[in-house]
């Protein structure tokens, strides 16, 4: 009588790990994206926030009665225009946001550009205008 093994053989085994090795190789190049969508991810949180940030200063606004000048945003001194909408400065935009740690903000008449600090290129930004009270994000280059 004879005795019989089973299991697998060594080219058995070396042609699983070949194919498994395949498969990792082709599953990679969408794990190093990640970084990208990350900043796009985060550009598109602090667009979220400043629209946030817009809507209250304007409802304190209206709430007051005030049209342009300074209002407080929980105990933070926020300067609007005339048009209800915080100013594209430091005091303005800036305060009512409070905290924009992680990204560069750049103001220019009328509008603030806020880019992260992690890379991307200056195309990836949340850009606020003043006037009109509207946040627009650019995600090319992230």
């Amino acid at each position: 009588m004879r005795v019989r093994q089973e299991g697998f053989t060594l080219i058995e085994l070396v042609i699983v790990i070949v194919i498994l090795g395949l498969l990792a190789a082709t599953a990679l190049p969408r794990f190093i994206n990640i970084t990208q969508d990350a900043r796009i991810a985060s550009v598109n949180g602090v667009a979220g926030g400043l629209r946030g940030a817009i809507s209250l200063a304007k409802a304190k606004v209206l709430v007051s009665g005030s049209g342009g000048g300074t209002i407080s945003m929980d105990g933070v001194n926020v300067a609007v225009n005339a048009s209800s909408f915080p100013t594209n400065a430091t005091d303005g935009i800036e305060a009512a946001m409070q905290g924009v740690d992680g990204y560069t903000v750049n103001h220019t008449t009328p509008d603030s550009t806020f880019r992260p600090n992690n890379g991307g290129s200056s195309t990836c930004q949340a850009l606020y205008n003043s006037n009109a009270g509207t946040v627009t994000v650019t995600s090319t280059g992230c």
